[in-house]
């Protein structure tokens, strides 16, 4: 299943995505919330007459860096020895659609293209065989990165973590476990111009090797996001882009960047 979250008339709900052609979606609206037991109402609204959002609202987003080898060898960084996290805070999350706004502070905006991990339940100390039970689905991500502040200032929580540095969506895949989705076409394009490719299966840590390893220090609450890390062919942002992440059997995010009002 499909679902996404999405507004309209003013109200928020989330639906499951029904159909296989882009203009002819339709959102069957969800009773409840995904993170419990929930029906679909039967009242269906066309995707495009409603706005897409962010496809949940995390506590927190725990981001994986170097996680993919050529990509750590294209920016001249040593390969961790162990996942290497860090976070986005959840004021850097927004939606499909949403505007990226270039930072004022820095000179060098790069796109990375990700598989996201959306946690369905509370769970901490997540055993190995149990990681596909506390998982909801996957989505897309775009972990936009300041590379000229992030490399002068060591530390990235401004160079990732700023204003609409997380794109999230369209919508999160539930019919993917942890295997499959260690397997999937990762690409992304700037103006219709591919710049990453890659796949899931060159990630050195696996899904469950990355909630297996963050699940040991902290709790992870339902709707809480997990960033896997990008392909090699990381680059360069300008005002105007558009940049679009797409990812083998869950979708495509699509994003502008914006001059920072």
């Amino acid at each position: 299943m499909r679902i996404a979250r999405f507004s309209i008339d003013g109200n928020v709900a989330f639906g499951a995505v029904e159909g296989d052609k882009p203009d002819e979606l339709v959102l069957d609206i969800i009773k409840g919330i995904p993170f419990a037991d929930f029906e679909l109402s039967g009242t269906k609204v066309p995707l495009s007459k409603v706005r897409l959002l962010p496809p949940v609202l995390p506590n927190k987003v725990v981001a994986f860096g170097r996680n993919y080898a050529e990509h750590a060898r294209e920016l001249g960084h040593e390969l961790p020895d162990a996942p290497f996290a860090f976070f986005k805070p959840s004021t850097s999350v927004i939606g499909p659609g949403d505007e990226i706004q270039y930072p004022s502070f820095s000179q060098e905006l790069h796109h990375e293209a990700e598989l996201a991990v959306v946690i369905g339940r509370m769970c901490r100390e997540v055993p190995r065989d149990r990681v596909d039970d506390v998982v909801l689905g996957y989505t897309c991500a775009n972990d936009i990165t300041a590379r000229d502040v992030q490399r002068r200032e060591k530390q990235w929580a401004r160079a990732k973590g700023f204003d609409t540095s997380c794109p999230l969506g369209p919508w999160v895949e539930t019919d993917l476990d942890a295997a499959a989705a260690g397997d999937l076409t990762i690409q992304l394009t700037v103006n219709g111009e591919q710049r990453q490719l890659g796949r899931t299966s060159e990630m050195i840590h696996s899904v469950a090797d990355l909630i297996v390893n963050i699940s040991e220090a902290m709790t992870l609450l339902p709707g809480d996001v997990i960033l896997t890390g990008t392909p090699a062919g990381v680059g360069p942002l300008g005002v105007g882009d558009e940049v679009a992440v797409t990812i083998e059997g869950i979708g495509t995010l699509t994003n502008k960047v914006v001059k920072r009002g």
